[in-house]
């Protein structure tokens, strides 16, 4: 079940809605949808993800899976958190700060 949701999603996030929603309300201007090889390995780490937490204890998925959103956030300015705020509802003021990035 969860391949083929993690499949809907790859072929969702690769469509002219949500390529068109990320260029409106992200700082993602110039983004045209995730090559192949992107969407492929996105499957692909997903499934190790449920390989992954099937082996280790679930505190330390919750750990990994929080250090991995924090790490992100703060080295990149995005992550899954951020990129499902903006796309359901922008915030001003998260645009503003993912921009200061790019900015030299």
């Amino acid at each position: 079940m969860a391949l083929i949701i993690e499949t809907a999603w790859e072929v969702f996030e690769n469509t002219d809605f949500t390529i068109n929603r990320y260029r409106e309300a992200t700082i993602s201007l110039d983004y045209y949808g995730d090559s192949i090889i992107n969407s492929v390995f996105d499957v692909l780490y997903m499934i190790l993800g449920f390989i992954l937490s099937m082996r280790l204890p679930v505190w330390l998925i919750v750990a990994l899976a929080i250090g991995m959103e924090i790490f992100a956030g703060y080295m990149i300015r995005d992550n899954l958190f951020f990129n499902t705020v903006m796309l359901l509802y922008p915030f001003d003021f998260i645009l503003n700060w993912q921009s200061q990035i790019l900015s030299p």
